[in-house]
């Protein structure tokens, strides 16, 4: 099923244009300036080795260079840079790319050093004018060739692979969508090709509305169009899909690191009031020993609806209240809507008013829409002072009352009552200065909500880091929020979609994702909600969130044996903050993805570029969720090149190939890559529960080498910038009678826990000789589940671990 959105424009009278011959060019350092006789410019600029901006003018005249995507503190540069003009061709060439441009309409071919063609035009770029609205429709046509793939595009709920398909980016609030439905909330314009066994990414930076059609009219053509701004887009070449992904988020930014509990358990529903009923789900949480570290309040909270306020007769006392929660260990989270309601007794509406931060219909009467409180006026978050004054607005929750994060939701933005379910096209935005109608702003809007929030918060809460997420997006909103997929339904199909979604936003930039447990519309079975919860275990953010009229959602609302299964597998989470902590910080880095697809991690291998189900988290756990009713048993793939070990039982599988793997109730197959290090924490009831005395290691022998890290700090503040941390590098070398462990460590962080349990998993030998730095120590046989372990106590100091057979 898919909503109806209006069309790019396009009438059968309207004339197709396409950039004449080239006449001559100019050069201004790394950018290169191609003129045609019909007055179609090609700036070309060489932003990296790797990186290539391709932007048309039509007319001669280019728009003034501004973008909310491109993160200011990217710093391109490149090692070489060559230009030569040929008879009917120019030709750029850096130290990993060659960009060729044919003089006869500018088409444009990338190919790698060896001459081997990566990306090429079909007819290349092409535009008509927009009748409706002024300016042009633009379009540019590439070719798709045989076995090309392609990946990306953020949130779309449909398989990895997008050939075949046609997709449109306009945020749209689809409540209960369907697998395959389009569009949703948030637009990704971003997209990931593999042909030649080369990764290679497209990043079409155009806020308009979007067209990307993967081959659905004509297999051999990739088209990707807007109903407005520039034909405006970056090359990004490889050539591992992986290093397309972390030079696009370099490009458009990487997070800051999350205080560490956002990376713990949280718990939400539409909504969780009065305070007597959050005080007993709270309780009840702590009682079953469910680990749980976040609370949200959901619209009910408010007065009304009015954002900023609370329900005197619900939550007479937020303070007090928010207190006696986080001496439970348990942070708050609050719902904030754009829509602010009309009503002249309201003081957010009267300082809005006043200061004429409301967004206005183009003849000048300010834009209403209905949500929540009814009647509301929009504030225009596209105007820096408007994202200054809303980012103050959380003083008093943050700072006063003790709120730790904030709920950004409906800003696609969302209407009520309307045929498009959101802001007229004619509604005028300031854009940074920049004027511009809501068709050229919508994509933006809920991202420039979400960075007014994220940089409010962040002041008031300093020296806290902010914890703020979000529902829109585009490209860059990576930056100021985490993100959950929307309003999804409890259906096996659906967790199915919740997989494929999490994947694909990681690979488009975005990693701090998760779902709707369980899912926001109707009630899942205990099965359901347990092979939900096992999966969510490995996405980066982990919610239950439910639409209260369909029941209870909580994870002990399912009988005692599903309570059961769900505590194990949070207790898991929770263990395991160490290894995702670590990822994350891999994330803010390099701007790895914390999900990584199997087409991501062997993309030379033709079976993984149709898998969907298997992915990484991290470097080293492979996990294959359930999402079948009554299924014991499964299918799936492991890629080639390593062998894993089964999480549960420590036996062995390489790669390669398809094989069945047992999948009963209380397990999904998890899967660790020899020679691997996972560092686990003490199960905890919340983060800061109690001192962790004592560091886990599992290290998973393989015979040569794998280096595994690990890093930490105090899980909140900015410390870590200055060197109070601690990044630890686990150097394995395994040989058939002998094993290594090298540890090297890094920053100034003193770690709360001075020992640390090492367990050897798969040892092929009995370790006879046990060696800590050259001392003799002692190693003692036990079990990991089922399976025969050695285990030994170090210090947390320790250089190198050393055991051999005699």
């Amino acid at each position: 099923m898919k909503d109806i959105i209006p069309p790019i424009i396009t009438t059968s009278k309207t004339e197709t244009h396409t950039p004449g011959k080239a006449i001559r060019y100019t050069r201004q350092n790394n950018q290169f300036f191609i003129f045609t006789h019909n007055e179609a410019v090609l700036c070309v600029t060489v932003v990296s080795d790797r990186v290539i901006r391709l932007r048309f003018s039509t007319d001669g005249d280019f728009e003034k260079d501004f973008s909310y995507a491109i993160d200011k503190k990217f710093e391109g540069g490149y090692n070489n840079l060559e230009f030569q003009e040929l008879s009917d061709t120019y030709v750029i060439k850096t130290a990993k790319l060659i960009c060729k441009i044919s003089k006869d309409g500018l088409k444009t071919r990338f190919l790698d050093l060896n001459g081997t063609i990566i990306n090429d035009d079909e007819k290349g770029f092409s535009w008509q004018e927009n009748t409706e609205y002024g300016g042009n429709n633009v379009k540019m046509s590439k070719r798709a060739h045989a076995a090309e793939y392609f990946y990306g595009l953020g949130d779309k709920p449909s398989n990895l692979n997008l050939r075949g398909k046609k997709f449109l980016n306009w945020n749209h609030d689809n409540y209960g969508f369907a697998k395959d439905a389009d569009p949703l909330y948030k637009s990704i314009p971003f997209y990931l090709g593999l042909h030649n066994s080369t990764g290679y990414g497209i990043f079409f930076d155009n806020t308009f509305k979007s067209v990307f059609n993967f081959g659905e009219d004509k297999r051999d053509i990739c088209t990707f169009s807007a109903d407005g701004g520039e034909m405006n887009y970056y090359f990004i070449y490889g050539p591992s899909l992986l290093e397309v992904v972390e030079n696009y988020t370099h490009l458009t930014g990487k997070p800051e690191l999350p205080p560490l509990w956002a990376l713990g358990y949280h718990q939400c529903k539409w909504s969780y009031y009065p305070e007597s009923l959050v005080k007993e789900v709270t309780k009840k949480m702590r009682d079953e020993r469910i680990p749980c570290d976040a609370i949200y309040l959901d619209i009910d909270y408010m007065n009304g609806f009015r954002c900023f306020t609370f329900d005197p007769d619900r939550f007479p006392d937020p303070k007090r209240m928010v207190d006696e929660l986080k001496k439970d260990g348990y942070k708050t989270i609050v719902m904030i809507d754009p829509g602010i309601k009309i009503d002249k007794d309201y003081w957010v509406y009267n300082e809005a008013l006043e200061n004429g931060y409301f967004v206005r219909r183009a003849d000048g009467p300010l834009m209403k829409g209905k949500v929540w409180p009814g009647e509301c006026n929009f504030p225009d978050f596209t105007h820096p002072d408007v994202r200054q004054w809303w980012g103050g607005l959380y003083k008093e929750l943050i700072q006063d009352i003790g709120v730790a994060g904030v709920w950004n939701d409906m800003n696609e933005p969302a209407f009520f009552e309307v045929e498009s379910k959101t802001a007229p096209h004619d509604a005028r935005h300031n854009y940074d200065g920049n004027p511009a109608s809501h068709r050229k702003a919508h994509n933006i809007y809920g991202m420039q909500m979400a960075r007014g929030t994220y940089h409010g918060v962040k002041k008031a809460g300093y020296p806290n880091r902010p914890f703020v997420i979000t529902r829109a997006a585009y490209s860059g909103t990576q930056r100021y929020a985490s993100a959950w997929t929307g309003d999804n339904i409890a259906t096996w199909e659906h967790l199915w979609v919740a997989n494929m979604q999490v994947q694909r936003m990681a690979i488009s930039g975005f990693s701090f994702v998760g779902s709707d447990i369980g899912g926001f519309t109707e009630h899942p079975t205990s099965e359901l909600y347990v092979r939900w919860i096992q999966s969510a275990v490995f996405h980066p953010f982990m919610r239950t969130h439910s639409s209260g009229e369909h029941g209870n959602q909580e994870p002990y609302s399912f009988g005692e044996a599903a309570t059961n299964i769900i505590r194990e597998f949070i207790n898991l989470r929770y263990q395991l903050l160490p290894y995702l902590y670590t990822t994350f910080w891999q994330y803010t880095t390099h701007g790895t993805p914390m999900i990584r697809p199997l087409s991501l991690l062997a993309q030379q291998d033709p079976h993984t570029q149709y898998r969907t189900d298997e992915y990484c988290y991290g470097d080293n756990i492979l996990v294959c969720p359930i999402m079948r009713p009554e299924q014991t048993e499964r299918r799936m793939y492991l890629p080639i090149g390593n062998r894993w070990f089964n999480f549960w039982d420590d036996s062995i599988q390489g790669g390669g190939y398809e094989f069945s793997i047992a999948a009963s109730i209380e397990r999904i197959p998890i899967f660790v890559k020899e020679g691997s290090v996972i560092p686990m924490y003490p199960t905890m009831q919340y983060i800061g529960e109690k001192p962790i005395e004592q560091l886990t290691l599992h290290l998973y022998y393989t015979e040569g080498e794998h280096t595994s890290e690990l890093y930490e700090d105090a899980g909140n503040g900015y410390a870590y910038r200055k060197n109070d941390y601690s990044l630890k590098k686990f150097k394995v070398l395994g040989k058939p009678t002998a094993l290594s462990l090298m540890q090297i460590k890094s920053g100034k962080w003193a770690d709360e826990y001075q020992s640390v349990k090492l367990i050897i998993h798969g040892l092929p030998f009995i370790p006879n000789v046990c060696k800590i730095d050259k001392e003799l120590v002692s190693i003692a046989q036990s079990t990991f589940y089922d399976a025969a372990v050695y285990e030994v106590e170090i210090s947390n100091h320790f250089s190198e671990f050393y055991c051999r057979a005699e």
